[in-house]
């Protein structure tokens, strides 16, 4: 059986701003745990080379019809990216305890 085409994943600019802020923000704690988790998205992240569509889509623009974004939870954050032909765009890692419409809405009036 053939397998499925390989998909490449990008990190867009700001996406790769939250990871590092997340980061930094457990590090300053515990360096050792701020790498298993940057170790735990990058993983799942670069599972989305195989499986792209395997993310949920993004409940809260799906209320209003968006269905173009998808997300991976890894508790308690999710990275929201959109899959467009054999490219994975990361679009934002998010804290999933904040909620995601004041997120979204505080990155467009900036």
């Amino acid at each position: 059986m053939p397998s499925a085409p390989s998909c490449s994943v990008g990190f867009a600019a700001v996406a790769a701003r939250d990871l590092e802020g997340i980061i930094e923000f457990i590090a300053a704690d515990d360096p050792v745990a701020a790498g298993r988790v940057l170790d735990r998205i990058e993983s799942r992240c670069a599972g989305l080379r195989q499986m792209p569509a395997r993310g949920r889509v993004v409940p809260e623009l799906a209320a209003f019809g968006i269905h173009t974004y998808r997300e991976l939870v890894v508790s308690p954050w999710r990275v929201v990216y959109r899959l467009s032909g054999t490219r994975v765009h990361v679009l934002a890692v998010l804290d999933g305890r904040r909620n995601v419409e004041d997120v979204l809405l505080d990155r467009l009036v900036r």
